[in-house]
C-alpha cells in the first residue's frame, strides 16, 4: 500500500514512512492511494470474531510492506489486552429510548476515551518501527482534552521517543489536565498554551513546516492528522455493522465530532465495503461543520467555551481529507480551498459535490442546555450515565435520523468520569473515576503554561531536548 497527499506534491511514501512523518511535507494529509476492499464474507465471519482478529485483518492491506500478518497481529492483541472489557468496544442496547438505537461504548481504555483504541496501537506501531530503523522521534501533538493523555499513556518511558502535547490553558475538564499531566516520566513534556485548541493545532502545523527543527528534531504526530490514527479506528465501524447485522443490510452512525477523524474513520469502513446509510454529525455550539453541511460553506467563527470541551473546534484538520475525496483526489483543488480558507476564514464547495454528500451526511447543533437534559433523560430512563459529548452525539442521533428500520448507533467517546461537574449538574450523582485512576487529584502535577507564540515552544523544545 502506497500513501498519498491531500495537497499533491509530498513524496508517495510506504506505511512505516507515513508512520513517522506524521504531516506530509506539502502541508497535507496522507491518505491511502486506493481503498481496498474487505472480502465479500467478511462482515459475517466478523459477526461473532474476537475484536483483535477483526482488527487485524481489516488493517493488514494498510500495513503489507511494513509488517508481517503475524508482527501486526501480535501488536494488536498487545494493544487492546489494555482495554477492561473483552469486547473492547461493547454495543448497548438504548432501545427503550428509541428503537433500533445503540450506543458503541469506546472509553475502555486506559485513559477512558475513544482516542485510546487507536493510540494504545500507534504507540507500539511507533517502537516497532523505530526499534528496526535504530532512530529516535520527537512527537509533538494537539489536544482539545483527550488525545494528549491517550498519546501520553501510548508513549510514556519509551525510550526512542519524547512527546510534546500542548493544549489550551483552562479549557480542558480538570480530569483531562491531570491525565496529562501527572504523567511524569522523563520522556514526557505537557504545555499549556494561552489560547484556544485551533492556536495549538496552528503550533502544530507550523513546528513542521520548518523542515530544519523537523529534519533535526526527527519531529512526528500521533494525533488524528496522522493516518495510523484513522486507520485503527475504521476497524471499530467494521466491528459494529458486523455485529448488528453480519454485513446483510446497513447501518447508520451518529459521531460527535470536533476535529472529524472519528467520522473519516467511519467514511473509509464504507469505502472498504461496510453498508452505512447515514453519517450524523453531531456539534456543539461550535458548529462549523454542521453549518457546512447545511450551505455548502466552511465559515470560521470564534470558538466558544462549552460543557463538551473536546468539540470546541473551528479548524477540523482532517476534513482536508473527505474534501480531497469530493474533489476527486485533486489536491490543487485542495491547495486552493485550504488557501482562501486560511485567508478569508471561509471556503464554498460547488453545489454539484455537496448534492452526494447530503444524500448521506448531515449534522445536528447540540448547545449545552439541550446537552444536559439528554444526560438527564438518558439517566433517568436508563440508568446509563453518559458523559456531554457523548449525549450531543445521541441528539443528533435522534434529531437528524432517517430510516427507523436502519439501526442507529451513536458513539460513546468518554467516559462521564472525565467530566463530572457536568454530569453531576445534569443529574445529581458524581460518576466516581475507576479504581486505577482514584488519586488522581493527589498526584503531582508538571506543566509549563507558554503564550499562544512559534518562537516560545520552539525555544521551550530545543532547551528541553537540549543538544
Amino acid at each position: 500500500m502506497k500513501y498519498v497527499s491531500t495537497r499533491g506534491t509530498a513524496p508517495v511514501l510506504e506505511f512505516g514512512d507515513v508512520l513517522l512523518a506524521g504531516l506530509a511535507r506539502d502541508g497535507g494529509l496522507y491518505v491511502p492511494e486506493s481503498w481496498p476492499a474487505l472480502a465479500p464474507d467478511a462482515l459475517g465471519r466478523f459477526a461473532d470474531a474476537a475484536y483483535a482478529d477483526i482488527a487485524t485483518e481489516v488493517m493488514w492491506p494498510f500495513v503489507e510492506g511494513t509488517l508481517t500478518r503475524d508482527e501486526l497481529g501480535a501488536l494488536v492483541v498487545d494493544a487492546y489486552s489494555t482495554f477492561d472489557d473483552d469486547a473492547v468496544v461493547p454495543l448497548r442496547d438504548l432501545a427503550v429510548l428509541e428503537p433500533g438505537l445503540w450506543l458503541m461504548e469506546l472509553f475502555h481504555g486506559p485513559t477512558l476515551a475513544f482516542k485510546d483504541v487507536a493510540l494504545q496501537l500507534v504507540g507500539r506501531l511507533f517502537d516497532h518501527e523505530l526499534e528496526k530503523r535504530g532512530e529516535r522521534v520527537t512527537i509533538v501533538g494537539a489536544t482539545s482534552g483527550d488525545t494528549g493523555s491517550a498519546a501520553i499513556e501510548a508513549c510514556r518511558d519509551r525510550d526512542a521517543i519524547d512527546v510534546f502535547i500542548m493544549h489550551p490553558a483552562g479549557r480542558v475538564s480538570e480530569v483531562q489536565r491531570r491525565q496529562m499531566t501527572t504523567v511524569l516520566s522523563p520522556n514526557v513534556h505537557n504545555i499549556a498554551i494561552e489560547g484556544t485548541f485551533d492556536d495549538c493545532q496552528d503550533l502544530v502545523k507550523v513546528l513542521f513546516a520548518d523542515t530544519e527543527l523537523r529534519d533535526r528534531r526527527r519531529l512526528s504526530a500521533v494525533n488524528s492528522i496522522n493516518w495510523a490514527r484513522v486507520l485503527a479506528q475504521i476497524v471499530y465501524y467494521v466491528v459494529g455493522s458486523a455485529r448488528l447485522t453480519g454485513g446483510a443490510s446497513p447501518v447508520a452512525y451518529s459521531v460527535p465530532t470536533g476535529n472529524f477523524g472519528n467520522v473519516f474513520a467511519g467514511y473509509g469502513a464504507q469505502r472498504m465495503g461496510v453498508p452505512v446509510s447515514q453519517f450524523v454529525i453531531g456539534a456543539n455550539v461550535n458548529d462549523i461543520l454542521v453549518r457546512f453541511l447545511a450551505t455548502g460553506e466552511m465559515h470560521m467563527t470564534g470558538v466558544e467555551p462549552t460543557l463538551s470541551p473536546s468539540m470546541d473546534i473551528q479548524i477540523s484538520s482532517n476534513f482536508e481529507r473527505l474534501l480531497f475525496e469530493l474533489h476527486g483526489r485533486d489536491g490543487d483543488a485542495v491547495v486552493e480551498a485550504m488557501a482562501r480558507f486560511r485567508s478569508d476564514g471561509r471556503y464554498s464547495v460547488e453545489a454539484d459535490l455537496m448534492g452526494p454528500l447530503r444524500e448521506q451526511w448531515s449534522g445536528a447543533k447540540v448547545d449545552d442546555e439541550r446537552t444536559t437534559r439528554i444526560i438527564a433523560d438518558v439517566y433517568e430512563r436508563t440508568g446509563v450515565i453518559v458523559d456531554p459529548h457523548t449525549a450531543v452525539g445521541l441528539g443528533a442521533a435522534k434529531a437528524n435520523r432517517g430510516d427507523p428500520a436502519v439501526p442507529m448507533v451513536s458513539l460513546a467517546t468518554a467516559h462521564p468520569a472525565k467530566f463530572p461537574d457536568a454530569v453531576e449538574a445534569a443529574i445529581g450523582v458524581r460518576p466516581p473515576l475507576p479504581p486505577r485512576l482514584a488519586d488522581l487529584f493527589e498526584r503531582d502535577e508538571r506543566f509549563v503554561t507558554l503564550p499562544n507564540d512559534e518562537a516560545a515552544v520552539k525555544a521551550h523544545i530545543e532547551a528541553t531536548l537540549g543538544s
